[in-house]
């Protein structure tokens, strides 16, 4: 490739045209990154109020009695799990009601009753009278496997996934495990207990931003993205931007999207982030 050569005055040394254009360039990525910078800071900040709040009951379904069984830890740590498991292509309350369904049917949800039902009990459990899942064959063979799990590898005690202190990168692994979990919900998982429940792990490096259409639409207007972003590409920023706790930007982002980002006629008014965001000002200039 030939560069062009500018001689600037007699007796000079010469100097790249390429040149004239590097400080335009760094100013504009200087500028992009103190932006950037503002816009991290300012999520970290929400999400960290909201991961220091007392514990309280949360409400999952908003069906009291499923929210009481699920928020129970002590006795009943396997309906969370559970619940998680379930929480697939299907609206997420839905889902999280399953688990107090199945109870509702066979009176009781020990590991120990639970354990003792076979396939085809589960799928006629998830089938009759009405479907309890979008997907009946597939989640109740992920139902029945997951107390399987529950049951062999962890003694009964689905609390000895986060018992001890352990690394975030484990506890989302051992979610991992469990037939249909992917990475979203494994980081879901373990950013609720570490948020909410305030269950303590060892570092929060691997608890990933759970990039649903929420969250990926708020990167999206905030500039952090593209407007066609990828759930990879939020993951990637997310760490990027705050790589000691990815996650922590999460429930802010899909806060924001979920009350005043929305598809359709953001309320850009009302939303924290609107003089840090680029669609904001852009609809304010219109």
């Amino acid at each position: 490739m030939t560069i062009a050569w500018r001689q600037i005055e007699p007796n000079q040394p010469l100097q790249p045209i390429a040149a004239r254009w590097a400080a335009p360039a760094e100013l504009f990525v200087s500028r992009k990154n103190m932006n950037e910078k503002s816009i991290r800071e300012r999520l970290v900040e929400h999400g960290q109020i909201l991961f220091d709040a007392p514990k309280q009951s949360i409400a999952f379904t908003r069906e009291p009695k499923a929210d009481t069984l699920l928020n129970d830890l002590e006795n009943h740590p396997h309906a969370f799990v559970l619940a998680c498991v379930m929480d697939r292509q299907i609206k997420a309350e839905r889902a999280w009601l399953i688990p107090y369904r199945i109870s509702q049917k066979i009176d009781g949800f020990s590991v120990q009753k639970l354990s003792e039902l076979s396939r085809e009990d589960l799928n006629r459990l998830m089938r009759e009278p009405e479907p309890l899942h979008r997907f009946v064959d597939t989640m109740a063979d992920h139902f029945y496997s997951a107390v399987q799990r529950i049951k062999n590898d962890y003694a009964g005690d689905a609390a000895l996934i986060w018992r001890g202190k352990p690394s975030s990168a484990e506890v989302v692994y051992r979610f991992l495990e469990f037939g249909g979990v992917g990475p979203k919900i494994g980081s879901m998982a373990a950013n609720i207990l570490a948020r909410e429940f305030k269950i303590p792990f060892s570092d929060y490096y691997s608890i990933d931003i759970s990039a649903d259409v929420h969250v990926r639409r708020v990167f999206s207007r905030l500039g952090l993205c593209a407007t066609d972003v990828t759930v990879e590409q939020v993951i990637y920023k997310a760490r990027a931007l705050y790589p000691e706790f990815p996650g922590m930007m999460d429930l802010p982002c899909w806060e924001i999207g979920r009350n005043w980002c929305k598809s359709r006629g953001p309320v850009c008014g009302d939303c924290y982030m609107k003089d840090l965001c680029t669609t904001a000002k852009q609809n304010e200039s219109c």
